[in-house]
């Protein structure tokens, strides 16, 4: 089963819906957005790799590509299977890699608000160790939205964001103007204002979503001769719940105040597809996780350009 373009064109709309495909893994009900997913394919068998993560099965080429095989029961329980022929692969495209998922069975396809998925409390979700980025609606099933930036992350630590790009920068000068930044992964919340501290960027102001940007940056667009010195640039990820990035952007743009403040979507689901609707709603800039370096350089730009940036 090929991508749903669908997906995708929701996400880059900007009217703050999402396609969820529900899949179950002992019964139990998950999700992942459609927008990652490239395919779905009968599970097959898999070469295994030495020295790889516990939860890597190994890789296998089912046409053109070597695909490394995840196997997410083995993750998400610590509980080893044997290999079922009913099982299926998840074939998904993110951080510009694809990787397979195991899973048991794929149950369908719900389209629902980002209002209708719910950031789990550090009860449920485990903080930053946890790999719940959401808890969705969908009908009358309550569905676990998984992280799979953060399960990648875990498995493949040189594939998230590195500090190193930072370090190569050398020495920089500080930068006081306000950075508002909504991403809704903890690991990659803090991996973020780690870096951009390290790069010079001491006022970081963190939202877990979109929908808690727009409440603080709406207000700010009553007194447009300070709008710069509270607000000098926005980051966002598209994937977040409550009010995705496209949304908000969308919105920012759309105000006659707010349009002037910069808007940068640093988002692992940055393709070329995803550019042009990210343009279309006025991003001033797009960049695909986990390039640290590149935001880096970019911010740089935007804000000299713009004559925005304090020293």
């Amino acid at each position: 089963m090929q991508a749903n373009e669908r997906g995708k064109i929701l996400l880059e709309s900007g009217t703050n819906e999402i396609e969820i495909m529900q899949f179950t893994i002992d019964d139990n009900l998950y999700g992942i957005n459609v927008a990652k997913v490239r395919e779905i394919m009968m599970s097959a068998p898999v070469k295994p790799m030495p020295h790889a993560h516990p939860a890597v099965e190994g890789i296998f080429k089912p046409r053109d590509i070597v695909l490394t095989v995840v196997d997410l029961p083995y993750y998400l329980t610590g509980k080893r299977s044997e290999p079922d022929p009913k099982h299926l692969f998840i074939v998904t495209n993110f951080n510009k890699m694809y990787i397979a998922f195991r899973v048991h069975t794929v149950v369908g396809i719900s389209r629902i608000s980002w209002t209708a998925i719910q950031k789990p409390d550090k009860t449920i979700s485990g903080g930053e160790e946890g790999v719940a980025t959401g808890i969705a609606q969908c009908d009358d099933q309550l569905v676990t939205v998984l992280d799979f930036e953060k399960i990648v992350a875990e498995i493949a630590p040189e594939t998230t964001i590195q500090m190193r790009e930072i370090e190569k920068m050398g020495n920089r000068a500080s930068r006081d103007c306000p950075i508002l930044i909504a991403e809704d992964s903890i690991l990659l919340s803090r991996m973020i204002q780690q870096a951009l501290n390290k790069a010079g960027y001491t006022n970081l102001i963190m939202f877990s979503n979109g929908q808690e940007l727009w409440d603080y940056i709406k207000p700010l667009a009553e007194d447009p001769k300070t709008l710069l010195q509270k607000a000098a640039m926005v980051i966002t990820d598209i994937e977040m719940p409550s009010m995705d990035g496209h949304r908000l952007t969308k919105l920012i743009k759309s105000d006659n105040v707010l349009k002037q403040v910069p808007v940068i979507i640093f988002s692992s689901l940055v393709t070329e597809e995803m550019r042009i609707k990210g343009k279309q709603l006025g991003a001033d800039e797009q960049l695909s996780k986990p390039e640290i370096g590149h935001l880096v350089d970019v911010m740089d730009g935007l804000l000299e350009r713009r004559g925005s940036n304090t020293n």
